[in-house]
């Protein structure tokens, strides 16, 4: 699985970034379904922020 350190924004495929010794966190979006009994708190918390 690939990894992507958010700090210096290196991939790799350890889950710690070999640059700065950092925590990565998964490169790919979650897989989509229809049945996302969770995406109305997801959606609710990422708009929360603009406003």
């Amino acid at each position: 699985m690939l990894f992507k350190c958010k700090q210096c924004n290196k991939y790799t495929l350890t889950e710690q970034c070999l640059a700065c010794k950092t925590n990565t966190s998964p490169a790919h979006p979650p897989k989509y379904s229809k049945e996302d009994k969770y995406a109305i708190y997801r959606r609710r918390e990422k708009f929360s922020s603009i406003n």
